[in-house]
């Protein structure tokens, strides 16, 4: 005879798999720390100044 399954786990498996994704990428956006966003700002601040450094006046 074969193994017996829980067809009820098989089912919800995709569902679960894809919680965990969504999970993953959740912890990756919003699990930073201070440090981790102050230098993602500080980043973002150096590129628009640089930017705007170099624009032309019209």
């Amino acid at each position: 005879m074969g193994d017996v399954i829980n067809l009820n786990r098989f089912r919800k498996a995709p569902a679960k798999a894809e919680r965990a994704h969504e999970a993953d990428a959740n912890r990756a956006k919003f699990g930073r720390t201070a440090v981790e966003k102050a230098r993602d700002d500080a980043d973002a601040a150096r590129r628009k100044a640089l930017l705007d450094g170099v624009k032309r006046e019209e």
